[in-house]
């Protein structure tokens, strides 16, 4: 394959700050537009432009597929976990006020591990999906 120069250069130069707004996503989600879901789609974008300039052999030494296999159902743990994490403690279901002293801190805490949670699993699905179409296309 002839990968040309300049895009891979420019691949390399811009990939930080992809991955860098992405976290700025996942951290705004709470205070604006944006989110886990968000968050999760913009990295899996990373992984895919990754596959689509060096090769997806390259993105498979970044994000090798078993890895990938196993983050869908962990960003589900994740989600459920805070959940039962708030019955645990006395609360209902995803009642992120007891998941600390102070209820305020809880609610942001339990809000931040929900959109870790789907970040994990939008991000791991959308690579899981490019790899089976693209390994079904070839």
């Amino acid at each position: 394959m002839n990968f040309d120069l300049i895009l891979r250069i420019g691949t390399k130069l811009i990939l930080p700050f992809i991955l860098l707004f992405a976290i700025y996503v996942q951290f705004h989600g709470e205070y604006g537009p944006g989110g886990g879901f968000q968050a999760g789609v913009i990295v899996a974008a990373v992984i895919i432009l990754i596959a689509i300039t060096f090769g997806l052999n390259a993105a498979k030494r970044v994000a090798p597929r078993g890895l990938v296999e196993r983050m869908v159902p962990l960003g589900v743990l994740i989600y459920a976990g805070t959940g039962i994490a708030g019955l645990l403690l006395g609360g209902n279901y995803l009642d992120y006020g007891v998941l600390l002293p102070e209820p305020v801190s809880g609610h942001l805490l339990g809000i931040f591990a929900v959109e870790i949670g789907v970040a994990v699993t939008v991000s791991s699905t959308m690579v899981a999906l490019f790899y089976a179409f693209v390994e079904r296309g070839s």
